[in-house]
């Protein structure tokens, strides 16, 4: 039962979440432009859920950048209480905005499933193509926060670009998708959820 519902499952809990972090965000102009993207996903899988179901270790890995950005959007990613992990890593940097271009990565995962699952290819290509999808949206990405903060400009703009005065910010953001990327396609690899069964996914 709760293998069937999980998907239904993290979608409550992400909407309730979703209200609770759109109230009072530190900056309401940088929450719309962070939390669209989130929306938009969101909205997309939830709408194509009935034609295409992926496996519940596909939509747990998505769920990890929609919970995650959508953080971000509230205290904006240069601002979210993670001095924790700067003091681990012995730098004054927030790496908030780090570790959520890491799991982006992760949408490799699903790609590579909706591929082999609609027998589009065979693993080898799946595994290139969803390695060079997530790192052209990584690319397209960094474009985007660009356009926005010379559109927008003033504090907004900087706290949407959010690299935090390092001039190689976008470089080590794309890096950062592509590990993820990465490290998703091991695990389907070692997974597999499209030789298993739907209900075993």
């Amino acid at each position: 039962m709760i293998k069937q519902h999980f998907p239904h499952l993290l979608a409550a809990i992400y909407i309730v979440f979703f209200i609770a972090l759109g109230i009072s965000p530190v900056s309401r102009e940088v929450w719309v432009a962070e939390i669209t993207p989130v929306v938009i996903i969101f909205t997309l899988l939830v709408t194509t859920f009935s034609a295409f179901r992926f496996s519940n270790t596909a939509y747990a890995l998505l769920s990890i950048w929609i919970f995650w950005h959508t953080v971000g959007g509230h205290y904006t990613f240069a601002n979210v209480p993670f001095g924790w992990v700067s003091d681990i890593l012995g730098s004054e940097r927030n790496h908030f905005d780090r570790i959520g271009h890491f799991v982006i990565g992760f949408y490799a995962f699903a790609m590579a499933e909706w591929l082999l699952r609609k027998k589009l290819c065979g693993l080898k290509l799946a595994l290139v193509f969803s390695l060079f999808f997530i790192m052209s949206v990584a690319a397209a990405y960094e474009i985007i926060e660009w356009w926005y903060a010379v559109l927008e400009g003033g504090e907004a703009g900087v706290e949407f670009l959010g690299s935090q005065g390092d001039i190689w910010d976008a470089q080590k953001d794309m890096l950062s998708d592509t590990l993820g990327a990465i490290a998703s396609l091991m695990l389907f690899c070692v997974i597999r959820p499209d030789k298993k069964k739907p209900t075993l996914r």
